[in-house]
């Protein structure tokens, strides 16, 4: 038996953005760019300074990558070949909390046992040699204030850290002084660039006519090459922190999803477009058409990329996985329903971060033609989630028309650390 079908085709009426709707959501993402520009307290765009350009792809030599961008540290020793080539000679990482035996980031836990930590880990990736001189960069996925590329001061602490005396810091000189007392004065810290500057700066090696990254995954930022066309300023990547994008218009589910998050009002793209929240707005969904009004069922991204990707005549793994999260075994006709559900609020996440793209792309273009390029993109939504890719370039060709032979996406996973090591390379220039 199917869901009553009137109520069904609201709801997915609601998660569907048309062609006209998308466009001006594209407008105002290039709107918001405009304002932010010239005064980033006029957009809800962050538009940071990352403090560095597009990387020419001959840099060369052995450096040091720190990605510190949750509870799972890495450093990597990297040697960079020139031509877009390089080689990871030495990987190393370890949790920062492990249960019942040690805790760098919950309450209680101190800056000086934390970096000094990571000073152990970075001695392991030279093999204990504090002779050669190594230059560290450092990918740190928090929120900070940068004046300059080494230079970067954590604001506040999010993720559930807690660890004391280092908020309002230059991290930077927490390090340095963790590894002066682990006896590492050959590794100098230079960089400190977020995750998202890390793709763009990683695909930029390898490749050109890249001016884009992005993160489209359990979260999602973008950063874009600021050519400063019309002024002496060096062209620089800035970081748009684009989930708090909020020209946008949220239907009952977004609303009711915001109201109850940790931060109302806050992150509005986020919410409505990453792989942490797409689970609920599916739940809220399906609860509505079970007129349930528990609607925490706790889909996840993953549940959903089940679901989509169910091609059997049964359906069996959409009833599988509906039945774990709901206790009841939806039938037939409700399954096709519910994985055209899944699908919709897939399609309009895709089609809400395509928009963001596409006002990058028209501010890069002026007034002058749109140029060839490739999006950067790291993330498991773009990566494993069926049909995320195809649905963005659908809505690259509808936005940009014949324009669109000339862009496309590429996956470039594991660029925090590659990018942090190309910071480092270009601190040298």
């Amino acid at each position: 038996m199917a869901f009553d079908q009137e109520k069904f085709q609201s709801i997915i009426d609601e998660f569907t953005v048309d062609g006209e709707r998308l466009r001006e959501i594209a407008a105002n993402f290039r709107q918001d760019l405009k304002l932010g520009l010239k005064s980033p307290e006029d957009s809800s765009l962050r538009m940071l300074k990352s403090y560095v350009g597009l990387p020419t792809g001959k840099e060369k030599g052995e450096f040091l990558a720190l990605d510190f961008g949750g509870t799972n540290v890495r450093v990597l020793r990297i040697r960079l070949e020139g031509a877009g080539k390089y080689e990871v000679v030495k990987r190393v990482g370890k949790p920062l909390r492990v249960e019942g035996i040690y805790d760098y980031v919950g309450l209680g836990s101190k800056s000086e046992d934390m970096f000094d930590f990571l000073a152990g880990l970075i001695d392991e990736a030279v093999d204990g040699d504090h002779e050669t001189k190594y230059l560290l960069g450092h990918t740190f996925s928090f929120p900070s204030e940068q004046t300059d590329l080494y230079n970067a001061k954590l604001i506040i602490w999010t993720k559930e850290f807690a660890t004391a005396g280092v908020e309002g810091k230059v991290v930077n000189d927490l390090l340095k002084e963790a590894l002066e007392r682990n006896g590492l004065k050959n590794v100098e810290p230079v960089a400190v660039i977020n995750d998202t500057v890390a793709v763009l700066l990683s695909a930029a090696y390898k490749q050109e006519d890249i001016y884009i990254g992005s993160i489209y995954a359990t979260g999602h930022n973008t950063c874009y090459l600021e050519p400063y066309a019309d002024s002496a300023d060096a062209p620089m990547i800035l970081n748009l922190e684009s989930g708090g994008f909020s020209k946008l218009a949220p239907n009952r589910f977004d609303t009711m999803l915001d109201e109850a998050s940790e931060k109302p009002g806050e992150q509005r793209l986020e919410k409505m477009a990453s792989g942490r929240y797409m689970g609920d707005l599916f739940s809220m969904a399906l609860a509505l058409l079970h007129d349930d009004a528990q609607w925490r069922y706790g889909f996840t991204s993953i549940d959903m990329s089940g679901i989509i990707s169910d091609e059997s005549a049964d359906l069996s793994e959409v009833v599988r996985i509906v039945a774990t999260r709901t206790g009841s075994e939806p039938d037939l006709a409700e399954c096709r329903d519910i994985q055209k559900l899944a699908k919709t609020i897939l399609n309009r996440s895709a089609r809400l971060v395509t928009a963001t793209f596409v006002g990058i792309i028209w501010q890069l273009a002026g007034k002058g033609e749109v140029k060839e390029q490739h999006i950067a993109v790291d993330g498991s939504v773009y990566e494993k989630m069926p049909g995320a890719k195809e649905n963005i370039m659908r809505a690259l060709s509808e936005l940009l028309g014949q324009d669109a032979a000339k862009v496309d996406t590429i996956l470039d996973n594991g660029g925090s650390g590659l990018g942090a090591a190309i910071a480092a390379a270009m601190a040298q220039k």
